[in-house]
């Protein structure tokens, strides 16, 4: 037999790979990880949690303003320190990472905090050390990285997502280049804390696959909030400037702004990683290609998360690596059902969506029935406010099931995590008008909604 160092070695503590090391180890494997950065991976370090605590700062400055329609005043102005918010998402940073790696440590795993690079089917190098170690099994979860084009001019004088957590200053004006999550999200905040806000994006209308009904509340409201969005446009280059940057539009439009940020899209961060050594085969954008048990081409090496071309959120790499342990050291059967997978975009204001868009489920259903419903919500009343929410129900006119429920409006994100377990469960129209409403709520216009929208016509 073998003798190895460890029954698996994971590459990458993101989240994919701790929750897979942790459950492995459960089942009473040896478990090793190896993470070239920080613990936690792009979610807890410079994604999604980070991301929302700026999300949530920017989102004062509204309600400092709204408060003043319900009888709220202030002697002084409030003001904001960027320092200070960025001083305490650190902290709060540092917390979750040291969580994470006592949560690895109290399981049984050995950490090193080195990269690793593959050497063999059964084989990693510790970069750092020099060490090498084998292991029956080894599990790739290094997750994404984000993508800037090569072609761009001056590429040197941008910033990505993974910058922008660590801006000593709060620019005065930011162009932003993309038109998907974490472009839109980024818009938001800038804009909500003051900065002035430029997004360029190259296709014709934001949040592409998304529902037209949202991308089009959105931006509308995003236009309201004083947000420049610019779209059919790509930038050839960026200049630096006595001032800050300078971006050349395709059109010959230039933009001078403090920080050019680009968030264009992310793809799987395989660098270094060995693979083409090893003749493990990749996808079309770099990813590793699994099997429905994770596996590569490779047999004794398997992947999970980002780093491969299931969908990139941080609930789908941690059921993935879940799953993986289950099945191979735990002798479980765990299928994994990526159709109804609830996602938000923390724009403000947010978006939360669950199963099809109607320009997909108009490609897979014969006909349907379609429910929209626009309102102002209470909160803006007394503000004064004009903002709207807008609810979308799609439901198959066959089987009646709801197979896409759309919400854009405050808390729409917690709305949508509750409709997906109904949508999950195959609920059907009629499931949700008998429902009984919860009064006065924004999220009773989801059992409440009772007139179809027409058919367009034939």
């Amino acid at each position: 037999m073998a003798d190895w160092d460890y029954d698996l070695f994971v590459i990458g503590g993101g989240s994919g790979g701790v929750r897979a090391a942790r459950i492995a180890a459960g089942h009473g494997a040896r478990v090793a990880l190896a993470e070239a950065d920080r613990y936690g991976g792009t979610c807890v370090i410079r994604g999604c949690v980070p991301k929302k605590l700026l999300v949530y700062a920017s989102r004062f400055a509204t309600d400092f303003a709204d408060s003043a329609g319900f009888g709220w005043s202030f002697e002084n102005s409030p003001h904001f320190d960027w320092p200070t918010l960025i001083a305490a998402k650190d902290r709060e940073i540092a917390r979750l990472e040291g969580l994470y790696q006592n949560t690895l440590r109290n399981a049984g795993v050995t950490l090193f905090s080195e990269h690793a690079t593959l050497t063999g089917p059964h084989a990693v190098r510790l970069d750092k050390s020099g060490q090498e170690i084998r292991a029956e099994r080894i599990l790739v979860a290094t997750g994404g990285t984000p993508f800037i084009d090569p072609d761009l001019e001056g590429a040197e004088h941008v910033i990505t997502s993974n910058e922008a957590f660590h801006l000593e200053r709060q620019p005065e004006r930011i162009v932003i280049v993309g038109g998907g999550y974490i472009a839109v999200e980024f818009a938001g905040i800038f804009a909500g804390l003051g900065t002035e806000t430029t997004l360029v994006y190259r296709g014709d209308k934001i949040l592409r696959g998304f529902d037209e009904d949202l991308r089009d509340a959105l931006m509308e409201a995003y236009q309201a909030r004083g947000i420049r969005i610019l779209t059919g446009h790509t930038i050839p280059r960026v200049d630096a400037t006595a001032e800050g940057k300078r971006v050349h539009l395709d059109n010959g439009t230039v933009l001078d702004a403090d920080i050019v940020m680009y968030a264009t899209g992310r793809v799987p961060n395989v660098k270094g990683l060995g693979l083409a050594a090893l003749g493990i085969e990749e996808g079309w954008n770099g990813h590793i290609v699994v099997d429905d048990e994770f596996r590569s081409s490779v047999p004794s090496i398997y992947a999970v998360g980002d780093v491969t071309d299931k969908p990139q959120l941080t609930p789908v790499a941690i059921r993935d690596g879940h799953a993986f342990a289950d099945r191979v050291f735990g002798g479980m059967t765990r299928d994994i059902d990526y159709e109804m997978v609830p996602t938000a975009v923390f724009s403000t204001p947010e978006i939360g969506t669950v199963g099809l868009p109607e320009h997909l489920a108009a490609e897979r259903a014969h006909a349907l029935d379609v429910y929209v419903s626009r309102f102002r919500p209470m909160r803006v009343t007394l503000a004064g406010r004009e903002e709207r929410t807008m609810m979308k129900l799609i439901v198959d006119r066959e089987s009646q099931r709801v197979i896409g429920c759309h919400v854009f409006g405050p808390d729409a994100a917690e709305m949508v995590q509750m409709a997906a377990i109904a949508m999950r469960m195959e609920a059907t129209k009629a499931d949700f008008d008998r429902t009984m409403p919860l009064h006065p709520s924004a999220a009773e216009e989801l059992v409440t909604m009772r007139t179809k929208r027409p058919d367009p016509p034939a």
